[in-house]
């Protein structure tokens, strides 16, 4: 069979994206070049460094540990039992995803700081002046575990889906109880999705700038923040990122590695049948709490607090501020970002599921560099690169959308290949064949079939991008003000009023985004089920 060779345009889309993606390792391996070997190892092995370097490492692995503890019952609570309003928890107990950590961070301080907070103010009249300090090690597990179990209760839902329920019916054939059949059959069934989900969680803990920050932790991220701000000391920033990018790599790798083992599922007919539906009995309303304990401190919590902040400033007096040139800041930015992502994504997709090799392959595993590396990273990279090599775009909204793009490529990339995995290439053949080029081949049948990929992959990287904070605070214009910036900057100011009137405006928008996402993702599930 005749080779097909990609057309040209596709492979200078890619090319591009690969090369915009190796940006950042170019400006860590440049400036930790221009250091020196002794200057280097100096800097890595500096007390401090060494600290900061334990630090994320033990708040990564404690963060992962705790989300673990929080999903794996609540997915086997919403999938697996007759949980009273079991369709209810099963959304409720994924929106997390659409709070921001900082924004949680804000609203854990504004509940519960040593002073000024809600939790003290209810009981100063008791006499109480001060409450243990919720900031450092322990305030920072507490808000990023709120926020990321998700990506863990994600992964564990897919693989209860997946496990075929003739293997419980034989545990119970066997003389094994509930109890006994979820710790002997379901739980080692779930050990690919509970690895590949903590993997995620752990990276996440990592790359997160705004709870470090906030919550006044020596991270790696806001370490290396203070580095470029402070003493704008690069050569030190550039050695903690590249202590930071090591870990990551070392992270990715890992999760590659489990990933292409994980063979633990069987997917014959059996499993297309619904599992048996466990009843709680006197478990139920303990269950019940748990959900809604869970719920109260990632949804309800952020929500009410930031509402209780913005009602207690207006009836102080407070005038609400104008957010409507930060509103459209954030959203415009992040819809180009959107835009051009799923523009760029789609030449990287095509490549890897129609023209396979070696090359397309390098192609689309570089295109995921960026979702191992910390914004922080990505905006150092890229004001070194602008601020040599192209000033005119410095400080440029173009730069902005660019380091979006460096971002969050994956998200785009993964929704639309799964996309077209499903499209049959004879479609685009025939095309071809009734004299149709490449470009009009994709724009009227590729484009049209993969429509839902791409605005899911658009969708999700809109909610990421609005989010974003350490790349908006490098990179954004002078004068160009986001959501994400105001929050932290009133929040550092401990200016609970303005945070609070940024978050809910930030809240609302993304909890719809997610809603969106959700509707979507449970519209597939229940046409698949239905099949």
């Amino acid at each position: 069979m005749k080779s097909v060779r990609p057309p040209l345009f596709l492979i200078l889309a890619a090319g591009v994206v690969a090369i915009a993606i190796a940006l950042p390792l170019v400006y860590l391996v440049v400036r930790t070049t221009g250091i020196g070997g002794k200057e280097l190892w100096e800097l890595i092995t500096r007390p401090r460094n060494i600290t900061v370097f334990f630090n994320s490492a033990a708040m990564a692995a404690t963060v992962t540990l705790f989300a673990t503890i929080i999903a794996v019952p609540l997915a086997f609570l919403t999938v697996r039992t007759d949980l009273p309003g079991r369709k209810f928890w099963l959304i409720a107990t994924t929106l997390p995803l659409a709070i921001p950590s900082y924004v949680g961070s804000f609203a854990l301080i504004a509940a519960l700081a040593p002073r000024g907070s809600f939790l003290q103010l209810l009981l100063q009249p008791l006499g109480v002046e001060e409450l243990p300090s919720i900031y450092g090690f322990p305030g920072t597990v507490l808000a990023i575990t709120l926020f990321t179990y998700p990506y863990m209760l994600l992964s564990v839902r897919s693989g209860l889906q997946g496990i075929d329920p003739s293997l419980e019916e034989a545990s119970r054939s066997l003389g094994y109880s509930s109890r006994e059949t979820f710790f002997r059959v379901v739980l080692p069934q779930l050990k690919p999705s509970m690895i590949a989900g903590g993997l995620l969680v752990a990276l996440y803990a990592l790359r997160d700038f705004g709870t470090p920050s906030l919550m006044r932790f020596d991270a790696f991220t806001r370490a290396i923040f203070i580095q470029y701000k402070a003493s704008f000391n690069r050569n030190s920033a550039a050695a903690l990122a590249l202590m930071l990018v090591t870990l990551v790599l070392m992270i990715l790798w890992l999760e590659y590695r489990v990933r292409s083992r994980a063979v633990y599922y069987s997917r014959g007919s059996a499993s297309l049948r619904p599992p048996k539906i466990a009843k709680l009995g006197i478990w139920k309303w303990p269950a019940f709490a748990f959900c809604l304990l869970i719920t109260s401190l990632g949804v309800v919590l952020p929500v009410g607090i930031t509402l209780f902040w913005l009602i207690r400033g207006l009836n102080g007096g407070y005038n609400f501020p104008n957010l409507l040139p930060s509103i459209i800041n954030s959203i415009s930015a992040a819809a180009l970002a959107a835009l051009a992502t799923t523009i760029f994504a789609l030449p990287v997709a095509i490549l890897s599921v129609r023209f396979p090799s070696k090359i397309t392959a390098i192609i689309e595993r570089c295109s995921y560099l960026g979702f191992g590396l910390p914004g922080i990273v990505i905006a150092l990279s890229l004001v070194f690169f602008g601020a040599n090599y192209v000033p005119f775009l410095h400080q440029t909204l173009p730069m902005l959308v660019f380091a979006y793009l460096v971002l969050f490529l994956p998200q785009s990339v993964g929704t639309v290949r799964t996309s077209l995995l499903q499209v049959s290439p004879q479609l685009e053949e025939s095309a071809r064949s009734l004299g149709r080029n490449p470009w009009q081949t994709l724009k009227e049948i590729t484009l049209p079939l993969v429509q839902p990929g791409v605005l899911s992959g658009a969708v999700l990287v809109f909610l990421t991008a609005i989010k974003e904070l350490p790349a908006t605070m490098l990179l954004a214009p002078i004068g160009f003000s986001t959501l994400a910036v105001q929050i932290w900057q009133a929040t550092e100011n401990v200016d609970f009023a303005d945070a609070a009137a940024a978050s809910l405006s930030m809240l609302l928008v993304s909890i719809g985004s997610t809603l969106l996402v959700l509707s979507q993702e449970n519209i597939k599930g229940e046409l698949k089920t239905k099949n």
